[in-house]
């Protein structure tokens, strides 16, 4: 594995993209969404999926205020 990139070369090995794998699994629950609904997702809907509301909780609570 490059200790650099953290990436397993070419022919094998083991790829650890935390990130990928995240936007692969919130892929995932958008289509089953979309496969279970009886028409468009609306935006609201898409939220609820990716949990955005619960993100933006969670950002403001471990806010702190701004100094000028």
């Amino acid at each position: 594995m490059d200790e650099v990139t953290g990436v397993a070369p070419l022919g094998g090995g083991l790829v650890q993209d935390h990130v990928a794998l995240a936007e692969i699994e919130l892929c995932g629950e958008l289509i089953i969404a979309a496969s279970a609904a009886q028409g468009p997702l609306s935006l609201e809907s898409i939220d609820k999926v990716l949990k955005v509301a619960e993100v933006r909780t969670e950002s403001a609570v471990g806010s702190r205020p701004r100094r000028p």
